[in-house]
């Protein structure tokens, strides 16, 4: 009964729509349409042991990530076919891929605060070259010729309310000989993000730190009062720069 259960029409437990068997996607407590899954992040991969609920809040955090993207101004891109976007300033990052209007994607908009760890996953690949005789017979080549396939991610971790972690396809293909350029090249725009991540996550770290260090209480050189700097390094009275 159970399978059958499958194919029947469902109403989306979150929008209302009507969707067949091929339109709707499982979750714990029911189904959603197809199109309200597409909204969900991509780094979500909980959709199967979501509850209504669980995905209502989901979209909405979604819905509220717009804003962000709207405001999200990077000053630094990193990678090849999948690209990290970094904008220091606000201290946020996005994973995007390469040839596309990435705001249009809604991409998550990430606090560098929340990585806690971010490593290259690089593997190369050697397949050997065959050729069909004229009795139908797969030869090898003498000498031998292979084929190299290279795939470059980073496995990013995350304190994240609503994913772990995620992995970035930095870039992938195929070459007629080990260590080419190519996947070199792959390797080091992983390696490139990896550091970008870190150093960033250590920079904000930093930053927090040094703002809930106690401050000392300096004098003005400019009014003479004995004040400590407010947080622009400023006098407080006068507002005159103190360091």
């Amino acid at each position: 009964m159970g399978l059958f259960d499958r194919f029947k029409k469902s109403n989306c437990a979150v929008c209302g729509k009507e969707v067949g068997a091929l339109g709707k996607r499982k979750i714990d407590d029911g189904y959603i349409c197809k199109e309200c899954a597409n909204k969900l992040s991509p780094f979500y991969l909980g959709r199967k042991k979501s509850s209504v609920e669980d995905i209502k809040a989901q979209l909405e955090y979604r819905e509220a990530n717009k804003a962000k993207v709207a405001a999200f101004q990077a000053n630094r891109t990193l990678g090849l076919d999948e690209k990290v976007m970094i904008d220091s300033v606000k201290g946020n990052f996005v994973v995007v891929r390469q040839g596309r209007n990435w705001k249009e994607t809604n991409p998550d908009v990430i606090p560098l605060a929340q990585v806690t760890g971010a490593q290259v996953d690089f593997d190369e690949e050697r397949d050997e070259e065959t050729y069909t005789d004229k009795d139908g017979n797969s030869k090898s080549y003498v000498p031998p010729r292979y084929t190299y396939s290279y795939t470059s991610k980073v496995v990013v971790s995350v304190n994240n309310p609503w994913f772990d972690g995620f992995t970035i396809d930095v870039s992938s293909g195929s070459t007629s000989m080990p260590h080419s350029l190519e996947s070199e090249q792959a390797r080091t725009a992983a390696q490139e993000i990896c550091e970008a991540l870190t150093t960033e996550r250590e920079r904000i770290y930093e930053s927090i730190e040094a703002d809930r260090a106690p401050k000392t209480a300096m004098t003005c050189p400019h009014c003479g009062a004995t004040t400590t700097p407010d947080a622009s390094g400023c006098c407080e009275f006068c507002g005159g720069a103190m360091t």
